[in-house]
Protein backbone atom coordinates (compact mmCIF):
# COMPACT_ATOMS: atom_id res chain seq x y z
CA UNK A 1 0.00 0.00 0.00
CA UNK A 2 1.46 3.23 -0.68
CA UNK A 3 1.41 6.06 1.30
CA UNK A 4 0.45 9.93 1.14
CA UNK A 5 4.54 11.79 1.43
CA UNK A 6 5.43 13.88 4.51
CA UNK A 7 5.02 16.88 1.75
CA UNK A 8 1.64 16.01 0.92
CA UNK A 9 0.47 15.41 4.30
CA UNK A 10 1.36 18.72 5.17
CA UNK A 11 -0.13 20.45 2.57
CA UNK A 12 -3.30 19.14 3.79
CA UNK A 13 -5.60 22.02 5.16
CA UNK A 14 -4.47 22.23 9.01
CA UNK A 15 -7.96 22.49 11.17
CA UNK A 16 -6.73 21.79 15.21
CA UNK A 17 -4.14 24.57 16.91
CA UNK A 18 -2.10 21.67 17.60
CA UNK A 19 -1.14 20.75 13.98
CA UNK A 20 -0.63 24.76 13.37
CA UNK A 21 1.75 25.13 16.13
CA UNK A 22 3.77 21.66 15.05
CA UNK A 23 3.76 23.27 11.22
CA UNK A 24 5.09 26.57 12.39
CA UNK A 25 7.68 24.98 14.83
CA UNK A 26 8.99 22.97 11.61
CA UNK A 27 8.70 26.30 9.36
CA UNK A 28 10.49 28.40 12.08
CA UNK A 29 13.28 25.47 12.21
CA UNK A 30 13.62 24.82 8.65
CA UNK A 31 14.71 28.30 7.99
CA UNK A 32 16.68 28.21 10.63
CA UNK A 33 15.24 30.90 13.15
CA UNK A 34 15.20 30.72 16.93
CA UNK A 35 11.55 31.32 18.81
CA UNK A 36 13.13 34.86 20.37
CA UNK A 37 14.19 35.85 16.63
CA UNK A 38 10.32 35.25 15.67
CA UNK A 39 8.94 36.86 18.57
CA UNK A 40 11.13 40.18 18.44
CA UNK A 41 10.11 40.20 14.74
CA UNK A 42 6.39 39.54 14.99
CA UNK A 43 7.02 42.33 18.44
CA UNK A 44 5.52 39.86 20.82
CA UNK A 45 7.16 37.80 23.72
CA UNK A 46 9.09 34.89 23.24
CA UNK A 47 6.59 33.04 25.55
CA UNK A 48 3.71 33.66 22.82
CA UNK A 49 6.06 31.84 19.99
CA UNK A 50 5.90 29.19 22.66
CA UNK A 51 2.29 28.88 23.24
CA UNK A 52 1.58 29.50 19.49
CA UNK A 53 3.70 26.12 19.07
CA UNK A 54 2.01 24.54 21.55
CA UNK A 55 -1.05 24.91 20.21
CA UNK A 56 -2.26 27.52 22.78
CA UNK A 57 -4.35 30.37 21.70
CA UNK A 58 -2.47 33.14 21.35
CA UNK A 59 -4.64 35.31 19.71
CA UNK A 60 -5.19 35.75 15.77
CA UNK A 61 -3.42 39.34 15.70
CA UNK A 62 -0.05 36.96 17.27
CA UNK A 63 -0.34 34.25 15.01
CA UNK A 64 -0.12 36.20 11.67
CA UNK A 65 2.79 38.73 12.77
CA UNK A 66 4.89 35.30 13.70
CA UNK A 67 3.86 34.30 10.37
CA UNK A 68 4.71 37.27 8.83
CA UNK A 69 7.71 37.36 10.35
CA UNK A 70 8.70 34.01 8.55
CA UNK A 71 7.42 35.29 4.84
CA UNK A 72 4.72 33.54 5.48
CA UNK A 73 0.36 33.87 5.61
CA UNK A 74 -3.15 32.20 5.75
CA UNK A 75 -5.42 30.72 2.71
CA UNK A 76 -8.64 29.47 3.45
CA UNK A 77 -9.27 26.27 1.88
CA UNK A 78 -12.08 23.54 2.01
CA UNK A 79 -11.31 20.86 4.95
CA UNK A 80 -12.08 18.28 2.69
CA UNK A 81 -9.62 16.31 1.08
CA UNK A 82 -9.51 16.55 -2.85
CA UNK A 83 -10.45 13.01 -5.14
CA UNK A 84 -6.46 12.88 -6.07
CA UNK A 85 -5.56 13.32 -2.50
CA UNK A 86 -7.82 10.24 -1.77
CA UNK A 87 -6.80 8.56 -4.51
CA UNK A 88 -3.49 8.43 -3.51
CA UNK A 89 -3.89 7.50 0.02
CA UNK A 90 -5.57 4.26 -0.96
CA UNK A 91 -3.43 3.75 -4.29
CA UNK A 92 -1.57 0.44 -3.72
CA UNK A 93 1.62 0.57 -5.48
CA UNK A 94 1.40 -3.73 -5.56
CA UNK A 95 -1.09 -4.10 -7.91
CA UNK A 96 -3.35 -6.27 -5.90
Amino acid sequence: MSYMTSSEIHALPIVFAPEFGEAFRRERKAQGRTQQWVAEKAGVTRFTITQLESGQNVGLHHALAALTALGKGLSIVSVRPDYDQIKEMFRDDEGS
